[in-house]
């Protein structure tokens, strides 16, 4: 397999070993982040797909391995925080205003790209963005069902 290539996992939250790896380089507080948004996607749709893209340190998350039709979340690391996006983000209910009003669109404008900035572990255990993961996952399951 290509270095650029996404490593599949369709195991579950214990097979971590490539997630893992991708975020070696990042500090004990970026890893411990990426550690709980990864669990907390895996508690919320135990079914996820992941799809860890090593090269770039990429992650996303959805009911299936395509980037644009099938993944409902994407994850990416930086130096003091992560990024959690949501491919449909501007389509999901946003009560608590955890994602901007406007961001960005991909795939011939059909994806309305929103993302959020988390910066301590404790950050991702609230229940408003437990909310926003299951949200997107009823979205994208609803789109895969309309055959989109």
């Amino acid at each position: 397999m290509a270095e650029s290539a996404g490593v599949v996992n369709h195991d579950g939250l214990d097979d971590d070993a490539v997630f893992r790896e991708a975020m070696s380089a990042s500090s004990d507080v970026v890893q411990a982040i990426a550690l709980a948004v990864r669990a907390l996607v895996f508690e919320v749709y135990p079914e996820t797909v992941e799809v860890v893209w090593p090269k770039q340190g990429s992650v996303g998350w959805g009911v299936g391995p395509k980037k644009f039709t099938e993944q409902f979340a994407y994850f990416m690391p930086f130096k003091k925080h992560v990024t959690l996006g949501f491919y449909h983000g501007g389509e999901l209910p946003n009560p608590d205003g955890l994602l901007p009003s406007s961001g960005g669109t991909q795939a011939g404008g059909k994806l309305s790209m929103r993302s959020l900035k988390l910066a301590k572990p404790e950050a991702v255990d609230r229940s408003d963005l437990r909310e926003l993961v299951a949200a997107a996952v009823r979205h994208q399951m609803a789109l895969v069902g309309d055959g989109r």
